[in-house]
């Protein structure tokens, strides 16, 4: 049988910008082990799979899968499938609402000048702040000092809103740019509490970069060791959660505007909100635009 598949670039306005990602339609009969080998042969960090709801109340089901293994919930792929199936609508919905397994998940359509542009999500489960890392270890996954750490506002935390990250703070552009993966130290530090993955960034932009609040950047296994992640939408609304809790303001809505994938040649934009109420965060979103850049179809067998 025929799937129909379509690629998009997420959090980003141009082609070969932001974050690529697969959308599998029609992914009814194929089983687990199919879909992982689909998305092991994209080679994408994440690759989507939209299949009917199991309550007709929501728009899909979606099951998520990066080259190693499906998970509960991430950013890009929510954006991204959104985007594709708003595109695809005879009239483009306001809102879809995706079963996963964090939860549901609710994503709001961006449009101007009459057509889809892209997406925002709201994160399927409330902030968790999870376990603490020693400031030498977390550094040491960057292959960076204890210097290059800032922990006044916090110390290196996994925190989580839907799929957890340990996140960590710098005190200058210029240590999240010479950062890089060390293996042996994520060895040491993973997995802990479901996390292997660790998000950095700071608050030092430079003019030619603003009006950005923050950096950042992204390692994770990827299928052949170690690799970056050029716009993590999961990560980035975990830490939008995570900075609005530590933010005094009690009642009303932080948002703040970053970037990542800079460094790496394929620059994101990655616009965050977060309501709080009463001094507890509320609800977190996160959103970008997306482009569409190939659509194909693949042969396989099952049920259909």
């Amino acid at each position: 049988m025929q799937r129909r598949y379509i690629t998009v670039d997420v959090f980003t306005d141009r082609a070969f910008g932001g974050n690529p990602l697969a959308v599998v339609l029609d992914a009814g009969g194929l089983s687990t082990v199919q879909m992982q080998a689909i998305a092991t042969e994209f080679n994408y960090s994440e690759t989507t799979f939209v299949l009917p709801p199991h309550d007709s109340a929501n728009d899909a089901q979606v099951r998520i899968f990066t080259v190693r293994s499906e998970i509960p919930f991430a950013g890009h792929p929510n954006i991204g499938t959104a985007f594709v199936l708003a595109t695809l609508a005879a009239k483009p919905p306001a809102r879809l609402r995706f079963e996963e397994k964090a939860g549901l998940v609710p994503v709001e359509i961006l449009t101007g000048q009459g057509r889809v542009t892209g997406a925002e999500l709201t994160a399927p489960q409330p902030l968790q702040r999870l376990s603490r890392v020693d400031i030498d270890q977390a550094a040491a996954c960057l292959s960076l000092s204890a210097s290059d750490v800032k922990a006044d506002r916090h110390p290196p935390q996994i925190v989580s809103v839907g799929l957890p990250f340990l996140m960590v703070e710098l005190a200058s552009r210029d240590a999240l740019k010479r950062a890089r993966p060390d293996a042996g130290a994520f060895a040491r530090t993973f997995p802990c509490d479901g996390s292997d993955a660790v998000y950095f960034y700071t608050r030092d932009v430079p003019a030619s970069e603003q009006p950005l609040d923050l950096q950042a950047r992204m390692f994770h296994p990827g299928s052949s060791g170690l690799s970056e992640d050029p716009a993590t939408g999961s990560a980035t609304a975990a830490a939008a959660a995570f900075l609005a809790d530590l933010d005094e303001t009690r009642d009303g809505e932080l948002r703040l505007g970053i970037g990542q994938g800079v460094d790496m040649g394929r620059p994101s934009l990655l616009l965050t909100r977060v309501r709080k109420q009463g001094g507890t965060v509320a609800s977190v979103h996160v959103g970008g635009g997306c482009v569409k850049m190939m659509e194909g179809t693949l042969e396989l067998e099952g049920e259909g």
